[in-house]
């Protein structure tokens, strides 16, 4: 491999709009964290220690904050002489929480703060033992994208990155998690020692706390779930180290020692969050059939793209998922097939075309390149970033084929292992590596379309499945008179994924008896599969399907995650008593729901109910 021109190294990185340390000369280089972690009061309390990496370079240093107390702030010098020192929090801002400016002495290398969060902190989900699978309560954490300020102070920007260390102090019949060297088993003081060698930013600092035990899957690879969960989860995810080694057959080695999964409770607000040695999964995907362990293979590839090579700032998330989504697609063609993978890319595509008329084709929200300044980063966290990312490197694949667009990859993430990477510097690399170097190249691509132009671009390869074309006779048998009971033999090997394409496609103006048919002969109101679920209970609520509704209501008390219930609600408030029903079921539900999740549903209904 050449040796990278200086040109192309991204050492001047645009500034982070969703940070206000991100255009702060002092940088941090290591954390020391000790937290005490008080399931009461529902609050963590302790110190983070910043070492800097250049504290000569301004008079103070920016950290962001987000509803922490801060009690004290001490510089500290190379021998680890504390001197308490000046500090100041600026102004709250709704989306970026507050600055906090620390003076900064001459000899100064380091900075301890003594500090304790809000029990209402957003990226903190405390839940009580009913709300678990267990009798124990349960923490985790969940900060992506910008909410890792509300439980730690830091620079909370995607393009600075740090080493760390923590001592966490729990209950000492809990076990203590992070994103991080895990235990595999309790300590009986209740404490633990955590390190990450590998520098990370901020929204990959990870916590879980609760009644969890471990079960290994290789040497490098293991499930953590609570007890009741761990023995479907293991059976669930028995492919794990074979994705690893496919991942690696891919794109270069694995860089992070150890790949193991957290099960959570089902409050979770994502399918997944990719924090480093430790994925958090939704118990959602425990299908019984693994059929919904893409979203494994999704988490496991960002552990290149997103967690070795990071979106400089959120304006550039389609770096990440983008690229991701392309990975996982490769991942379970090399472990299931090409007709499996196929699958997924026509689902991925419907869900692109979905958000696409969601958002409004010409909105500049639709572009890969987005600018979110002034808004939270989590509008930018959707379908575009995932599925047009994807499209445009399917695109290039199908341009320049897979083996010189795998050697891009592979060298791609190699060369900016560990470091942050925006929009404009990806695209110098890109034309550099390989569309300079065939004439004509970038513009059969149509990159600025892709890049900086609204919708889908019509030369984005459309995907098909040979699978889901008999999914589309059965549909059309049934549509031609079929009875649902006679479609049984055909559908007996059918995935989820077929069953959610078969439901996707059902027409929107069956009556609740064709409906009680189908739930007859396949059994959807009572499965056990939230995808089937998601996708079956629109169509329950738009027939006015009685027998499904304490099922909704079920599922929405249950889940938590944000990809099912927002949908659910906007259903169920499209129906005529659905505005009277909404509000009841979330009045009773919000408590189970994460912050993320609440935050768009506490506008939706909001919303919904000044319209009427």
């Amino acid at each position: 491999m050449a040796p990278l021109s200086s040109d192309l190294t991204p050492t001047v990185l645009p500034t982070d709009p969703h940070s206000h340390a991100g255009s702060s000369p002092v940088r941090v280089q290591h954390l020391a964290l000790a937290l005490t972690v008080d399931f009461d009061q529902h609050t963590l309390a302790g110190t983070a220690t910043w070492h800097l990496a250049n504290p000569g370079a301004a008079a103070d240093f920016v950290l962001d904050t987000r509803d922490l107390t801060i009690e004290a702030v001490e510089a500290l010098d190379a021998t680890g002489l504390a001197t308490t020192t000046d500090f100041i929090l600026g102004s709250p801002d709704a989306i970026l929480g507050q600055a906090l400016r620390v003076t900064l002495m001459p000899a100064t290398t380091a900075v301890r703060i003594r500090y304790r969060t809000a029990p209402q902190a957003a990226a903190l989900q405390w839940l009580k033992a009913e709300q678990t699978a267990g009798t124990e309560p349960f923490l985790f954490t969940q900060s992506q994208a910008i909410l890792a300020r509300t439980w730690l102070p830091c620079q909370d920007s995607p393009g600075i990155r740090f080493t760390y260390e923590a001592t966490v102090r729990v209950p000492a019949h809990l076990l203590a998690l992070m994103s991080a060297e895990n235990p595999q088993k309790l300590s009986p003081t209740g404490e633990y020692h955590f390190r990450m060698a590998q520098p990370i930013p901020a929204y990959l600092m990870a916590l879980a706390v609760g009644d969890l035990a471990f079960a290994p899957l290789s040497g490098r690879t293991g499930i953590y779930a609570e007890p009741a969960t761990l023995p479907v989860a293991t059976h669930e995810f028995v492919d794990l180290e074979n994705m690893v080694v496919a991942a690696e057959q891919l794109y270069g080695p694995y860089r992070w020692e150890r790949y193991d999964l957290l099960v959570l409770p089902p409050s979770f607000p994502f399918g997944g969050m990719e924090n480093p040695r430790l994925t958090f999964v939704t118990p959602t995907i425990l299908a019984g059939d693994r059929s919904l362990t893409s979203l494994v293979a999704h988490e496991l590839a960002h552990s290149w793209s997103g967690n070795l090579v990071t979106n400089a700032t959120w304006n550039d998330f389609w770096l990440n998922e983008g690229f991701t989504v392309y990975f996982e697609r490769r991942i379970m063609e090399h472990l299931y097939g090409r007709e499996y993978a196929d699958m997924l890319q026509v689902l991925g595509r419907a869900a692109l075309h979905h958000t696409i008329e969601e958002i409004g084709a010409a909105s500049p929200d639709t572009h890969l390149h987005l600018a979110l300044a002034g808004r939270d980063p989590d509008e930018g966290l959707t379908e575009i970033a995932y599925e047009k990312g994807c499209a445009l490197l399917l695109t290039l694949e199908s341009l320049i084929g897979r083996p010189r667009l795998d050697t891009f990859i592979k060298e791609y993430f190699a060369r900016f292992s560990f470091q942050a990477m925006d929009t404009a510097t990806f695209l110098h690399y890109l034309r550099a590596e390989l569309l300079d170097k065939e004439p004509g190249l970038e513009a059969k691509l149509n990159l600025a379309a892709w890049v900086d132009g609204p919708g889908l671009p019509p030369n984005a390869p459309t995907p098909t499945s040979d699978r889901f074309a008999k999914v589309d006779q059965a549909l059309a048998n049934l549509e031609a008179g079929t009875a649902p009971t006679a479609l049984r033999t055909a559908t007996t090997e059918w995935s989820s994924h077929e069953w959610v394409h078969f439901l996707h496609r059902l027409s929107p103006t069956l009556t609740a008896e064709q409906l009680a048919a189908l739930d007859a002969a396949f059994h959807f109101t009572t499965s056990g599969n939230a995808e089937i679920l998601a996708a079956w209970f629109p169509h329950t609520l738009r027939a006015g399907y009685a027998a499904a509704d304490e099922a909704v209501k079920k599922f929405l008390h249950h889940v938590g995650r944000r990809k099912f219930v927002v949908p659910l609600y906007q259903a169920l408030l499209a129906t005529p008593d659905g505005p009277a029903r909404a509000h009841a079921i979330y009045t009773e539900a919000r408590r189970n729901y994460h912050s993320v999740t609440t935050g768009t549903l506490d506008a939706l209904l909001a919303t919904r109910a000044e319209r009427h």
